[in-house]
C-alpha cells in the first residue's frame, strides 16, 4: 500500500512564500516522476511542476520564476518552494506521483495526494 502524505500549505498575503512537501510511503521500488497540480474552485486540475528521477524539471508558464521544485529520491519526497505568491494561485494542490513501482516486476501506476490548501489573500 502506497501512502502520500502532503503539508505546507496555508493562508498567506501576496508576495509572501510557502514551501509544500509530499512524502510518499509504503512498498516503493522506484518512482518515476514526482509532480503537483492545482485545482481553483470551478476550474480543472492544471500541471504546476514536474520533476523527474533525473532531476529534470517542468513548469506551468503561469509559475516560472516563481516557482521551484525538487525532489529528495531517498526519502520519496518532493517539494515545492512558491515565492511571489498571488491572489490567482489559491487553490488547492495536489501531489502526484506517476510511474511508481512497488517490486521491479510489477507494471507502474500513479497515485494523487488527497489535497492541501493554498490561499492567498490581495
Amino acid at each position: 500500500q502506497v501512502r502520500l502524505v502532503e503539508s505546507g500549505g496555508g493562508f498567506v498575503q501576496a508576495g509572501g512564500s510557502l514551501r509544500l512537501s509530499c512524502a510518499a510511503s509504503g512498498s516503493i521500488f522506484s518512482i518515476n516522476a514526482m509532480g503537483w497540480y492545482r485545482q481553483a474552485p470551478g476550474k480543472q486540475r492544471d500541471l504546476v511542476a514536474t520533476i523527474t528521477s533525473g532531476g529534470i524539471t517542468n513548469y506551468a508558464d503561469s509559475v516560472k520564476g516563481r516557482f521551484a521544485i525538487s525532489r529528495d529520491n531517498a526519502k520519496n519526497t518532493v517539494y515545492l518552494q512558491m515565492n511571489s505568491l498571488k491572489p490567482e494561485d489559491t487553490a488547492v494542490y495536489y501531489c502526484n506521483v506517476a510511474g511508481l513501482r512497488v517490486q521491479i516486476s510489477f507494471p507502474p501506476s500513479d497515485y494523487w495526494g488527497q489535497g492541501i490548501q493554498v490561499t492567498v489573500s490581495s
